[in-house]
């Protein structure tokens, strides 16, 4: 199956439509964008589509093992646009990819992964945490008050 994601005027993922694989392929019987994107503008009358990846996060793409796990593909060529559109992401022409919302002023995006990054790195050390933007910092959730 193939996902497209619906796009509104300001490039913003404002719907994501499931095709079967058999609506994107062409004459040859090779998968095509454009073939999808053309079948979705006859079924919904709207022109402005692009496909996007389930696979593909923080511009690696994954390959889904039997039991629903995910692993890293051996093959990164699959990785597009790099990351999997969702509603109220952007799309930008530029980079070629799908952007999340902006979660805070503070962040700035990663341009090799177009997610945002926070200005201090999360802490790894198994506690729960959430974000504080009046100090930009880590605020451990329900600290231990022992």
């Amino acid at each position: 199956m193939a996902h497209f994601a619906k796009l509104d005027n300001n490039k913003i993922v404002t719907e994501i439509l499931v095709v079967k694989d058999s609506d994107t392929f062409d004459s040859n019987g090779v998968e095509s964008e454009t073939v999808g994107i053309e079948f979705l503008k006859t079924v919904t009358g709207h022109s402005d589509w692009k496909k996007t990846s389930y696979n593909t996060r923080k511009n690696v793409h994954y390959t889904i093992q039997e039991d629903n796990s995910s692993v890293q593909s051996e093959d990164q060529s699959k990785a597009f646009r790099k990351n999997f559109a969702s509603i109220g992401y952007t799309y930008d022409e530029t980079r070629d990819a799908f952007i999340e919302p902006k979660p805070y002023d503070s962040w700035t995006l990663n341009e090799t992964t177009c997610v945002y990054d926070p200005p201090v790195a999360f802490p790894n050390d198994g506690n729960a945490y959430e974000w504080n933007e009046e100090t930009t910092s880590w605020d451990l959730i329900n600290p231990d008050s022992e």
